[in-house]
């Protein structure tokens, strides 16, 4: 195990003998209590000088892999333990289904790589040495600017760059906003139900408890709200995850009348609101109140998730406490990522990309309406036409959903039920049949869609 080492170019031979002797011990190979060679003998074998093979033992023993007692040779030691072999991918992988149909996900074979590469090498080129330093930990100021333009122009927000904070996705966002609130003695959280199935554990993970609240035609029911004693309620009023409504006008301005009564806030998760394929988007929430409502969003679906860049705009009174906290969770997001990101939006980099989705995101919903009409019909389509998925509920002679679901399975097609976003189960209109799912469909061709509802046609056809 020992002899690559000793092959190795002469300058390199001492270190490569240290690394070969440390991976023996850690991989078990050399097990605790193995009694090592005699320097002299080793080098030897190796046909190396023992003054190598000696300062390889000294520099293993100074680190805890070997022990040397006086007199009674060199041992390998006791505390070491054996690691992993190799390292693991714990990111989230398809699910080996033909068609998954699972929501959540953008088809990333759109992302703008020639774009991104040339903005890239544009970037690196430019930016000045100290702008790889510990960023502000807000983010720099150019991206702060250029989104807040951004914002202000396509989603209708009160964006001050001030009180704007670059974090890594939405998820960061929610839990900066979990700590501030959790250290302002809040203790519980209104959340939709259904609701996103992210925003409890990163508002749990804060220390905060979940409330779980029942929704209406119009967004979240008021009156549950009132009677539940939160004074802070986390919401998706453009396009509401998963059901697919919009929250009315009446229920927007009753949702900030409550937050002005209770002094409380409202945490707005814009995850989608630029995708909307009848008209122009609702504007978001934020503009209405923007000292009530904390507003949040990312590219996750327009660019990647991978990317991890995402904001928050948090009313003034949370603005230090909220940097603050950004401060020592991580000192700030990459600089160069941002000022990247900065220079795509400024050259409308980011507008043509999100145009690109539209036209594509937009086709394939269309797909799957038309497809679930030719091959499920009865299947009613609800929600609003906008984002990256549809709630599709299925005659009831599909039903019930575990057998619906068992047969999608063998007929390999990945399903997600509207129940799977539940804290309680749905309230149903009397004598309502079916089975209610949530369909993504922005990940999927038009083929790859019409070709998973004919199987889920063919494997429920009784």
């Amino acid at each position: 195990m020992l002899l690559p080492a000793a092959a190795a170019p002469a300058r390199q031979r001492g270190r490569a003998l240290q690394s070969a002797l440390r991976d023996a011990v850690r991989s078990g190979r050399l097990a605790a209590g193995t009694r090592l060679p005699s320097s002299r003998e080793l080098a030897a074998d190796l046909g190396v000088s023992r003054g190598l093979v000696t300062e390889a033992y000294e520099q293993l023993t100074a680190e805890g892999y070997l022990r040397s007692d006086r007199g009674s040779g060199t041992w390998v030691g006791e505390a070491v333990r054996a690691g992993e072999s190799a390292a693991r991918d714990l990111a989230p992988r398809a699910s080996g289904a033909l068609v998954d149909f699972r929501p959540g996900t953008p088809d990333l074979s759109l992302f703008p790589r020639a774009a991104w590469a040339a903005a890239h090498r544009s970037v690196l080129a430019r930016l000045p040495h100290h702008a790889l330093g510990y960023p502000d930990p807000r983010g720099l100021p150019e991206l702060r600017t250029a989104l807040a333009s951004l914002l202000t122009r396509r989603r209708g927000v009160v964006a001050d760059p001030e009180c704007l904070v670059v974090c890594s996705g939405v998820a960061q966002a929610m839990t900066l906003l979990g700590f501030v609130l959790r250290g302002r003695g809040l203790r519980t959280i209104g959340v939709e139900d259904p609701g996103s199935p992210e925003h409890g554990p990163l508002l749990s993970a804060a220390g905060l408890s979940m409330t779980p609240l029942p929704l209406d035609r119009d967004g979240l029911a008021m009156e549950p709200l009132r009677r539940s004693g939160a004074a802070a309620v986390a919401t998706t009023p453009a396009h509401q995850f998963p059901t697919g409504i919009a929250y009315s006008a009446q229920r927007r301005a009753e949702l900030l009348d409550w937050a002005r009564a209770v002094d409380g806030l409202i945490v707005e998760d814009d995850y989608d609101g630029d995708f909307r394929y009848d008209r122009a988007p609702v504007g978001a929430l934020q503009g209405l109140d923007p000292e009530r409502v904390a507003y949040s969003g990312s590219v996750s679906k327009s660019l990647a998730p991978g990317l991890r860049l995402g904001w928050l705009l948090v009313p003034r009174r949370m603005r230090d406490e909220v940097v603050e906290r950004k401060r020592t969770m991580d000192l700030g997001n990459p600089a160069l990522d941002q000022a990247l990101l900065a220079d795509f939006i400024d050259r409308g980099g980011y507008d043509r990309q999100l145009r690109r989705c539209q036209r594509a995101y937009r086709e394939r919903r269309d797909a799957l309406v038309h497809a679930l009409a030719a091959h499920l019909p009865g299947t009613e389509v609800s929600g609003i036409a906008a984002g990256l998925h549809i709630i599709a509920r299925l005659p009831g002679r599909y039903g019930p959903e575990e057998r619906l679901l068992a047969r999608a399975a063998r007929a390999g097609v990945a399903l997600r039920p509207l129940s799977a976003h539940t804290a309680v189960p749905p309230a149903r209109e009397p004598g309502e049949p079916g089975v209610r799912l949530v369909l993504g469909y922005a990940h999927l061709t038009p083929s790859d869609i019409m070709r998973g509802i004919r199987l889920l046609a063919r494997e429920t056809a009784d």
